[in-house]
């Protein structure tokens, strides 16, 4: 294959470092509409009954059904490699406290 037809195959992703650390979720609250799905990446903290999104994301319902089979592919994998990915029963919504002791001054 030329040089030229290699190049046009190619996407050239710039990641910056603020972005390359990361955002850690433990909760995504999923909406749509008929033109775009909304998924709201939220952090809950232990013992404080608010919690803040800290990322959205709004998506085509193309780019959505996408993104749910590269999940399920990486899903596959990653239990081919590390074992199943353990679910215990949980509620319909997480609770707030993660049943650890209220802090204390």
């Amino acid at each position: 294959m030329s040089d030229a037809k290699k190049g046009q195959n190619q996407l050239n992703v710039e990641l910056p470092e603020e972005v390359a650390e990361g955002t850690y979720s433990n909760l995504a609250i999923i909406s749509h509409s008929n033109s775009e799905f909304v998924v709201d990446f939220i952090r809950m903290v232990p013992n404080v009954p608010k919690a803040k999104v800290k990322s959205r994301i709004i998506l085509t319902p193309q780019h959505a059904k996408r993104l749910l089979r590269a999940l399920a592919d990486n899903v596959k994998k990653f239990e081919a490699q590390f074992g199943v990915i353990d679910e215990p029963e949980q509620p319909p919504f997480p609770p707030m406290s993660f049943n650890t002791p209220k802090a204390q001054a």
